[in-house]
């Protein structure tokens, strides 16, 4: 406690313009704050309450007797008796957890008596002091119910009113695709004969942490400044541009020029502050772009555009036309299909896994009976499985460490469905609390993972794009859609702006096209480059986002968002997705390997 000086009480009276020259007085109040030991700010506003019931009762020694008397005496003795009880509980408690630990101890050592040695070390369950557990309850804690018992992990243990009471259980809201009599289960041989990796290969992709907040200013502009030639030179080549002028170089005839988009100042992008940024061989300078005699465009920040106008004074570019970004070629594989193959069946479904007014995994629990039920060759599950938002993780009103809620989480999902032998993506997020909170996002590490388990596990960052039995999935947990439809704007394009922005992402190339990015993502513009691009434009792009679900074709790209499994209290949505290596076309067409797409209600 701060020490009280009749200086500071003086001060904090002034700010009420209450004029006290008595020392006497302040004397007394200065006791009066030791013996009751308050502040002096806390002081003089009980005395202005005070004073203010009384009519306004005048500074003196002998209202201070009465304030003392009315106030600080009752105050005092509401502190000490709560102080009192607060002891007795706590004193309580602990003789409470001593009994229960010494029962515990007098148990184990029963069942020691009668039982033989295991042959193998079982895994350590993890335990607190709040918490012990002794050999009996692990034993109970097989199941996933038990394991994720909301006891577990917090003191208000009561499951969600809402998301018990919800309905359109197993609705489905979104089609896409042939799903007529589609029958919505894995292959007869679960898991092993399905081939999944990371495209990069395992030299080129993130595979583990990372030192990040190392990187220097002038590195974060040569990322940039690659990223405009790169598809500056994609631009010119595929429109046959000759060459592109300089931006801000005065010139009398119609000229094209490359660059970034960004906006004139820290606000939102709007139709009058557009700028375009020119790379190193176009001057690296600004020009604003005056958009009027554009008929149609969809424009962000961080866009690579080519623009044709004039530029007559060389500080205004008159925009005519606009060439937009080109996506990459899709994956093309050498081995065949064969005739009697069948589809793969795969489920996504993106966290939280609890509901926003409890730390329960129900939600989760009803997942694992879906994937139990359905049997699919490959469940994607991308976080936030411990999420940073939740009300109780942020009060930190749980009685273990994140780490293990994490731990128990995975455990419950891979023992949960270990009779249906499918194969399990574990994509991270920037809400996993647990976690590197950097994009890209380094996969998560499970080190008590069994040998058995782990065949059947794959830990994947985020953004990543896997190929599984030669179709490719782009997957990404930030919400890229959310961020991007507060930044786009646009003219005469029409209202699907989901679309849109989908279209932005493939032929920008990027799983995260916009700059700046928002506050929360916290960019590392080194590894962005080598592992937040795009190496093809993949067969099905899942994309989850707090915005509306849908499952969308475009530009011959699939693109899912699931939604979440919870929302705020009530239940969410997942999706499930039948696709098959495409055989090769004889007329030159592509046919898109996701044959049927559906997004579910939990």
């Amino acid at each position: 406690m701060a020490l009280v000086t009749g200086e500071s009480l003086k001060s904090e009276l002034d700010m009420f313009d209450i004029c006290c020259q008595d020392d006497s007085v302040l004397d007394k109040m200065v006791e009066q704050c030791i013996c009751n030991r308050i502040q002096a700010k806390e002081m003089v506003l009980e005395w202005v309450a005070y004073s203010t019931t009384k009519n306004g009762l005048k500074l003196t020694t002998d209202t201070l007797e009465l304030f003392d008397h009315e106030v600080l005496n009752k105050k005092s003795k509401s502190k000490k008796s709560f102080r009192k009880e607060e002891t007795h509980n706590r004193t309580r408690d602990i003789l409470l957890l001593q009994d229960l630990l010494k029962v515990e101890e007098e148990e184990e050592n029963l069942l020691d008596a009668y039982s033989t040695p295991a042959k193998g070390s079982q895994k350590r369950a993890l335990t607190t002091p709040e918490h012990p557990q002794s050999k009996r309850s692990a034993a109970l804690l097989s199941s996933p119910s038990l394991l994720l018992s909301p006891a577990s992990f917090s003191p208000s243990s009561t499951p969600s009113q809402k998301y018990s009471q919800r309905g359109a259980k197993g609705e489905v809201v979104v089609s896409f695709g042939v799903v007529q009599g589609t029958r919505w289960a894995g292959r007869k041989t679960q898991g092993d004969g399905i081939q999944l990796e990371l495209l990069e290969g395992p030299e080129d992709s993130l595979r583990c942490s990372y030192k990040y907040m190392f990187q220097r200013l002038r590195d974060v502009r040569n990322v940039l400044t690659e990223k405009i030639e790169e598809l500056g030179d994609g631009l010119r080549s595929h429109f046959n541009i000759e060459e592109f002028a300089p931006v801000s170089l005065p010139a009398q005839d119609s000229i094209t020029v490359s660059g970034q988009v960004c906006c004139d100042s820290n606000g939102k992008l709007n139709a009058h502050s557009v700028l375009l940024e020119a790379g190193p061989e176009q001057g690296g300078q600004q020009v604003p772009v005056d958009l009027s005699e554009l008929k149609e465009y969809s424009l962000f920040p961080g866009q690579v555009v080519a623009l044709e106008g004039m530029n007559t004074t060389g500080r205004k570019l008159m925009a005519s036309k606009l060439y937009e970004g080109v996506p990459l070629p899709f994956y093309s594989s050498e081995v065949k299909m064969e005739m009697d193959e069948e589809p793969m069946n795969v489920l996504v479904a993106c966290g939280p896994y609890t509901p926003s007014d409890s730390l329960t995994f129900d939600p989760l629990l009803d997942l694992i009976n879906v994937i139990v039920k359905d049997r699919p060759d490959v469940c994607l599950l991308l976080g936030p499985f411990v999420d940073s938002k939740h009300e109780q993780i942020e009060k930190a009103q749980v009685t273990e460490t994140f780490e293990a809620i994490f731990s128990r989480c995975i455990e419950s999902i891979v023992d949960g469905t270990k009779s249906v032998g499918c194969r399990l993506v574990f994509v991270p997020s920037q809400r996993d609390i647990h976690h590197h909170f950097i994009y890209p996002q380094p996969p998560f590490t499970l080190p008590n993972l069994g040998k058995d388990q782990a065949q059947r596990v794959t830990l994947v960052p985020d953004p990543c794009t896997l190929l599984i039995d030669g179709v490719t999935l782009g997957l990404t947990s930030t919400d890229i859609l959310f961020h991007m439809g507060a930044e786009e704007i646009s003219c005469g394009t029409g209202s699907d702006r989901f679309s849109r922005i989908l279209k932005h992402m493939l032929t920008q190339r990027s799983y995260y096209p916009l700059y700046p990015p928002v506050e929360e993502v916290n960019m590392d513009y080194e590894k962005f480059q080598s592992f937040g691009q795009m190496p093809l434009t993949p067969d099905v792009l899942i994309i989850p986002s707090e915005l509306r679900y849908f499952v969308k074709d475009v530009v011959g790209c699939v693109c899912v968002n699931p939604g979440r499994l919870t929302k705020g209290q009530v239940g969410g949505t997942y999706g499930r997705l039948l696709i098959q290596r495409s055989a090769a076309p004889e007329d030159g067409r592509r046919a898109s390997p996701c044959l049927a797409a559906q997004v579910v209600k939990i």
